[in-house]
């Protein structure tokens, strides 16, 4: 890795039900993914410009993606505040597990399960 790059380049979210995990991320988040077949897993992909420099990722059914509420936690931009996406979670199917939370001149953060049981985390500068 350099210095000009990112540290994050991509990120899979393990599904056990892809069109369940679909339904829930577009739901929250109010976007398309675009479902692919990649070796032995299901995909669906959060939007992405190529070119941009951006990272993105993808749910992922498959043997080798197991959800998990341990281990790491991906960030998902909510972007302008995250109260309108947290506010969605739970109608979505997943599960507040920490409110909108303040983090200083950072902005925002919050916890949620997703439908598959991924903890994960939304990020806002409002």
């Amino acid at each position: 890795m350099n210095n000009k790059s990112n540290s994050l380049n991509w990120f899979e979210i393990p599904a056990v039900d892809i069109a369940r995990a679909k339904k829930f991320y577009e739901a929250v988040f109010s976007i398309t993914m675009q479902d692919m077949v990649m070796m032995d897993m299901k995909m669906a992909f959060f939007p992405w410009e190529p070119g941009s420099g951006k990272a993105t990722g993808s749910l992922v059914q498959g043997p080798m993606h197991k959800p998990s509420g341990d281990g790491c936690v991906i960030y998902l931009n909510a972007d302008p505040d995250l109260s309108t996406a947290l506010g969605r979670v739970e109608k979505a199917g997943g599960q507040v597990v920490m409110p909108k939370t303040q983090i200083g001149e950072f902005g925002f953060m919050a916890f949620f399960l997703d439908s598959e049981g991924n903890r994960m985390a939304m990020h806002s500068n409002a």
